[in-house]
């Protein structure tokens, strides 16, 4: 049996499981929950699709049993094009019918009027897919993937066609499905009937589109909001090339540290920042009394509005770009620059001409990424931004304050969109036919050029006051948790990790009985799992970008940009319309959340993927295919250790985002899934900042031990063969001793 045989017998043996042995509808206790087991082919709740169609008066369901013999019939075919036009044919035939009759018949019967009229009433509806159903959907569109493949669509590799085929149904189920499900309320009126009148009023509001900040007045929420995005990008994109040059290039002590300090504003739960400025710039804040003190200045409120915004986000941001730009500073081959220097180049001259150029990709990313995240944005506007509310900020009102107008919500959801294309096309021009590739599977060694005197104290300027701001930023958060009350009573106390984090012993047994235990496992369990997962659909979804050609790439590759562009406000309420009625009910459980961290979260992994690979040679690829591996061993011996930066970037970016997310997670979590930041929100408006900053501090440890841990099983990328440093020390008038790196 040859490998095709092999991955169709693989795919028409799970659609057969979910015809016959697991529950095609959802279940209200949950898969895992096994349950079911004691009650299979008995119960209707529990019945595989076979015994809906005979015991329990489902007859649609018959057709998908069809399809799936026709495509068990292709498969047995010899005729190779009559095999691949039949498995196309039933599998895209499957796909569609299980689509279309899972949004056509709700609980009560047909979802839509005009079908009940045409085809009368049914005798019972359905409930939600479950196990069976969805497994039957991947069997289909796994066939119709191996169909492609055997038509020799993209050289007929069947591992890269069925990772597409699976990742854009994906990505339509989980990004472009719920957007167009929020669209869709917000032109129809409350029975369900169209109407625009609310889309096109919006669309024409001043408020969203006034310039009259060129003559002094205030700008429009969206003009606004650009010139915010534009503003922090530019600023944390500086600052992250700041922190990886002074990482890679320079002499300076505790580096080590230093990478930790950049770490720790994105392991940061939300609001959290926001607080501390105020604590510190506030009109009660420690450095604004003591100016005051001091000097007479009278205190002022230029913390609340723009000014606040950006260095929060700034604050907030730049680790990002640092976890983006460090590993393609790391990967600039010094070979290059010890040439240019060869040839009489200065310093100076050599990282402007011949480094700085290679960076670009990084820096391209950084960029979007910075501008993408201050668009969506949510908790820094919300604590800081008073009067001068942004797009993300409107939208949360919109849809849960007083206005409840889901059309103004989606216009300017729509705005976000259009803002996010400009920039993502704008960087696809100027990236574009240039190349940065600067590893080959050819030897590579030496060690980097110092920077220019001029850059390097440049880069002291930048990163060491900036490292100080930072540290008195989490000086304050710190010892916010063990004083009784933020500047009214200053007492140093440990109630409040005690209330939130208390640990008994009953009858032998120990007790988790302080208040914030539920929300924290539920929130590192879940955060545990997304993480993987994100970075592993993103840095496949990177390789598929950058390594493979295929119809509709960049349009792929911007509509997973969607759900990290649109704001998190709206993320959540499309999933909460999208997922909480047939054919994909969800809402309420884990699943949405780790759902919507992986989609949500992917994009970083997808944009750090990217930046990364583009350094690799094609030729690498090409030698392993040329040796006789497949894709898929390419992708495991040859480029991902060649990623470990990536990989180890995406892992702590997803697992920190799943922690510190806020503005989608309050819309999703339940009282059996609370997560830690709608739990810390909660005590925030109750006036608990103590308990708040106290449980925000143990997320903060726990995250920087899990992220230890994350960077020890990654390991480190070795690009070069390196000097052993002690060999030389015990023989200095030996031949150098060389290492051989692994990593190719």
């Amino acid at each position: 049996m040859n490998a095709n045989n092999r991955r169709l017998t693989g795919a028409l043996g799970l659609g057969a499981a979910s015809l016959t042995l697991l529950p095609w509808y959802s279940l209200e206790t949950g898969f895992f929950d096994f349950s079911w087991l004691a009650a299979l082919w008995r119960d209707q709740a529990t019945a595989p699709a076979l015994w809906q169609i005979v015991d329990w008066q489902r007859p649609w369901l018959a057709v998908i049993v069809g399809l799936f013999c026709l495509a068990l019939l292709g498969g047995v075919v010899k005729n190779r094009r009559w095999r691949s036009a039949l498995l196309l044919s039933a599998s895209a035939a499957g796909v569609l019918f299980i689509i279309a009759e899972g949004h056509a018949i709700g609980y009560s019967g047909w979802s839509w009027a005009w079908l009940d009229n045409l085809l009368g009433p049914l005798a019972q509806g359905q409930p939600a897919m479950g196990a069976g159903a969805l497994l039957m959907l991947t069997s289909f569109l796994l066939l119709f993937a191996f169909a492609l493949a055997e038509r020799g669509v993209l050289r007929g590799d069947a591992f890269v066609v069925a990772a597409i085929v699976l990742l854009v149904a994906l990505v339509t189920t989980f990004v472009l499905y719920p957007v167009l499900s929020l669209f869709v309320v917000s032109v129809q009126d409350v029975d369900g009937s169209f109407r625009p009148d609310g889309l096109l009023a919006n669309m024409k509001d001043p408020a969203i589109w006034s310039l009259s900040c060129v003559v002094g007045g205030t700008c429009g929420t969206a003009w606004r909001t650009l010139i915010l995005a534009l503003m922090t990008a530019t600023g944390s994109t500086l600052l992250g090339l700041a922190f990886a040059l002074a990482a890679t290039r320079t002499a300076l002590p505790c580096k080590k540290a230093l990478r930790l300090l950049t770490i720790l504003p994105i392991i940061t739960p939300p609001f959290v920042i926001g607080l501390a400025l105020i604590l510190l710039f506030g009109r009660a804040g420690v450095v604004t009394s003591a100016l005051a003190t001091l000097f007479g200045i009278e205190p002022g409120r230029w913390l609340y509005g723009m000014t606040g915004i950006w260095i929060a986000q700034v604050l907030s941001f730049t680790p990002v770009a640092f976890l983006v730009l460090i590993g393609v500073v790391e990967g600039i081959s010094p070979s290059l620059e010890e040439a240019s220097q060869t040839l009489r180049a200065n310093r100076w001259r050599t990282f402007t001409r011949v480094s700085l150029p290679l960076m670009a990709p990084g820096l391209a990313n950084a960029f979007l990424i910075g501008f993408i995240e201050s668009m969506a944005d949510f908790g820094n506007p919300m604590v800081l931004g008073g009067s001068h509310g942004v797009l993300s900020t409107e939208i949360f009102f919109s849809v849960v304050g007083a206005q409840n107008d889901p059309s103004r919500a989606a216009v300017l959801a729509m705005i976000l969109l259009c803002f996010t294309l400009c920039a993502f096309i704008i960087q696809r021009l100027w990236l574009s036919g240039k190349n940065f590739a600067t590893v080959t599977g050819k030897g590579d060694g030496g060690s980097h050029s110092a920077l220019p005197k001029p850059m390097r104290i440049g880069v002291y300027g930048v990163v060491i006051p900036w490292g100080a701001f930072t540290l008195v930023v989490y000086g304050m958060i710190m010892v916010g948790g063990f004083v009784q009350s933020w500047g009214l009573d200053n007492s140093l106390t440990l109630q409040h990790y005690i209330h939130a984090f208390r640990v008994t012993l009953q009858e032998g047994h120990l007790v988790w009985s302080g208040v914030a235990w539920n929300s924290f496992w539920t929130t590192i369990e879940i955060a545990l799992i997304a993480a993987p997962l994100t970075a592993i659909v993103g840095l496949l979804t990177a390789w598929l970008i950058v390594r493979q050609k295929f119809a509709g790439r960049q349009a792929f590759e911007f509509a997973l940009m969607l759900s990290f562009a649109i704001p998190g406000t709206v993320i959540g309420v499309s999933y909460v319309m999208a997922f909480n009625l047939p054919p994909l009910e969800i809402t309420g459980t884990a699943l949405i959340l780790i759902v919507c961290f992986v989609f949500r979260n992917m994009p970083v992994g997808v944009r750090g993927g990217i930046a990364a690979m583009s350094q690799l040679d094609k030729s690498l690829d090409e030698a392993s295919l040329t040796l006789g591996a497949t894709s898929f061993r390419t992708l495991r011996k040859v480029v991902l250790p060649l990623l470990k930066p990536a990989i180890s970037a995406a892992l702590v970016y997803a697992f920190v985002r799943a922690i510190t997310s806020i503005s989608a997670v309050i819309f999703l979590v339940s009282a059996q899934y609370n997560m830690a930041t709608s739990y810390i929100v909660g005590l925030v408006e109750n006036g608990e900042y103590g308990v708040a900053i106290a449980y925000s501090s143990v997320l903060i440890v726990v995250m920087l031990a899990i992220i230890a841990l994350f960077q020890l099983l990654v390991g480190e990328r070795r690009l070069r063969r390196t000097v052993n440093s002690r060999a030389i020390a015990a023989a200095p008038a030996a031949p150098t001793s060389l290492t051989q790196e692994n990593a190719v």
